[in-house]
């Protein structure tokens, strides 16, 4: 049996990053328009480079789901395929997941495909990556119960945010231009959260680097008992922030250990330069 592991590309990983053999990393890109500009969220993205044209723009830019044909093709190189997506309350990406699951199943009913709404993003899509490739890596793993096994996990995971720069929420349309160059002006940093139904909540606002991470500790501390908790830390462009947060963290709470990991296209476009995406 061969298993692929699948995702869009708001998970922060690469596909060359899960290469164990018979177990195979895919990661299916989302796109991303900047003006005139569509950009591929794929291994090649100069994540600068967006950043600079996003900056650069005056009209809004967006984003676009894979189609279903990607991730039918991601789901015909396997016998058994579970696939984790951006939450289904921010994209369509999971329909279209789970439409391209029907179509294969349609014409090859042997396989087994499993599609999982991560409810959430980023660091929160890396641990159910690598929870389903510990779970696979076993010797002949029941596919049912593992994915049963994923989709518990997925109900304990949370995600917690700052963003430091608001320019796509003004150019969007979902944040007036003088609330968020009055916040950018103070150095007033937005906390938010991913709630259980994988919507945004925002929860709070803090002003200076110190009270923000220290903001963020303890919206993690409220969210769940994170004895023993493994956390991935998503930065746009900003590791030294990364590494303050992560030694605060450390330091606060009882987790198990912090990973760093660069945004990819997708995180980008949200999180903004210098924004930071816990998954925990």
């Amino acid at each position: 049996m061969t298993y692929n592991i699948v995702c869009d590309s708001s998970c922060d990983l690469k596909s060359t990053e899960l290469q164990p053999g018979y177990l195979h990393l895919e990661v299916v890109p989302m796109q991303i328009t900047v003006g005139d500009r569509e950009y591929l969220d794929n291994e090649s993205l100069n994540v600068p480079l967006l950043l600079e044209d996003m900056a650069t723009e005056k009209s809004s830019a967006g984003t676009a789901c894979p189609s279903p044909a990607a991730f039918a093709r991601a789901f015909e190189k396997a016998d058994c395929s579970v696939c984790f997506t951006i939450s289904s309350n921010l994209s369509g990406t999971y329909n279209a997941a789970v439409l391209a699951r029907d179509m294969v199943l349609e014409e090859h009913p042997e396989k087994k495909i499993c599609v999982i709404d991560s409810r959430s993003t980023a660091g929160a899509m890396v641990l159910l990556t690598r929870k389903a490739q510990s779970l696979l890596e076993v010797e002949d793993p029941d596919f049912d119960k593992v994915c049963e096994e994923l989709r518990m996990y997925q109900a304990s995971l949370r995600t917690v945010f700052t963003l430091e720069c608001f320019d796509n929420l003004i150019k969007n349309g979902r944040m007036r231009p003088l609330v968020g160059n009055l916040l950018h002006t103070l150095g007033i940093h937005v906390i938010a959260d991913a709630t259980p139904q994988g919507t945004i909540h925002v929860s709070g606002k803090a002003r200076g680097e110190a009270k923000t991470y220290q903001a963020i500790v303890d919206l993690m501390r409220q969210s769940k008992d994170c004895d023993g908790a493994e956390v991935v830390l998503s930065h746009c462009e900003n590791l030294p922030g990364a590494l303050k947060l992560k030694e605060l963290i450390l330091r606060e709470l009882p987790v198990k250990d912090v990973t760093l990991v660069s945004c990819r296209g997708l995180t980008t476009f949200y999180a903004m330069e210098k924004g930071l995406i816990v998954g925990f």
